[in-house]
């Protein structure tokens, strides 16, 4: 094989590493990833941003942060920061105010940096900071970033401008059709039915995972279509029976069928006892000790 084949194979091959990620087949993604054997250093870089990101997608933190060193390239450091700052929540205030002098002055070549700082500032509900260290990039995945962003503030306008730029960018690119999605999601209405095909032709190109399922039970939930989006959900539960978004999407399915509180009281507990961290759990039990604490209220002055 010619050494332009070659490297135009090793581009190949990241290509599908990419691609399982940006779909949730993260086991996929690491498996295709560990198979890239090349000599191009960007193709190196790439493949083991995306190992690690994975790795991190699966919450297997403990790898990133025994891998990634002082000596690893600085292209891979904010990973480290990523897997550090999910690993341990009592250093999160630490690192964030680390990320507010790094990305004082942001270089916007670092996309993986903007990417993690976005993300942390995301997860720390600093939709500001967030849209901040990213807005100005054109790297895809960083518009894809700014685009929800836009979604989480509720500004279905703003979003679709950027979806319109990633259009113009790269019509066909996954992340252009799962923004498209969103969209659509967001848009209500008939646009659900346009989302749910999005997602279908995903899962007939590549293969279902619990984004794609999860992905299709919100459009199948907004439609009130309640058997479908709870095949759907199965599906997603059998494939990991503890993804986050799945339990949350079969406590909300679970009231609008009717069924018996205990069945939604399950995935709750499933849910606290494996994503304390999650912003949904979080919230529930705010909300929970809000509750508590006027009912004590209200019973002593009753």
């Amino acid at each position: 094989m010619s050494d332009k084949m070659a490297r135009q194979q090793d581009f190949n091959d990241l290509f599908n590493v990419k691609n399982n990620f940006y779909i949730g087949n993260y086991q996929q993604c690491i498996n295709e990833a560990q198979k890239i054997k090349t000599s191009v250093p960007e193709v190196t870089m790439e493949r083991n941003v995306f190992l690690y990101r994975a790795y991190i997608a699966q919450r297997k933190f403990r790898v990133v942060l025994d891998e990634i060193d002082v000596s690893s390239p600085p292209e891979l450091q904010p990973l480290k920061t990523l897997a550090d700052y999910f690993a341990n929540p009592h250093r999160r205030e630490t690192i964030v105010a680390e990320l507010d002098k790094e990305t004082k002055n942001v270089n916007y070549d670092n996309h993986i940096l903007l990417i993690v700082a976005a993300t942390i500032y995301y997860h720390e509900k600093n939709l500001e900071a967030a849209h901040r260290v990213i807005c100005a990039s054109d790297n895809l995945e960083c518009m894809a970033l700014t685009l929800q962003i836009y979604l989480k503030m509720d500004r279905l306008d703003l979003a679709r401008k950027e979806l319109k730029a990633m259009q113009e960018k790269d019509d066909d690119d996954t992340l252009t059709q799962l923004a498209q999605a969103w969209i659509n999601i967001s848009s209500g209405g008939d646009k659900l039915q346009d989302a749910y095909y999005i997602f279908q032709e995903m899962i007939d190109k590549h293969s279902s995972t619990s984004m794609l399922l999860n992905g299709q039970a919100t459009c199948f939930i907004g439609q009130a279509k309640y058997e479908e989006a709870e095949m759907a959900l199965q599906e997603a539960l059998d494939k990991d029976s503890n993804n986050p978004d799945t339990l949350i999407n079969m406590i909300v399915l679970s009231q609008h069928m009717g069924k018996p509180p205990e069945v939604a009281n399950r995935y709750l507990s499933q849910l606290k006892d494996s994503h304390l961290e999650h912003p949904f759990v979080k919230e529930y039990l705010q909300k929970e000790i809000e509750f508590h604490r006027l009912k004590e209220q209200y019973s002593a002055s009753a």
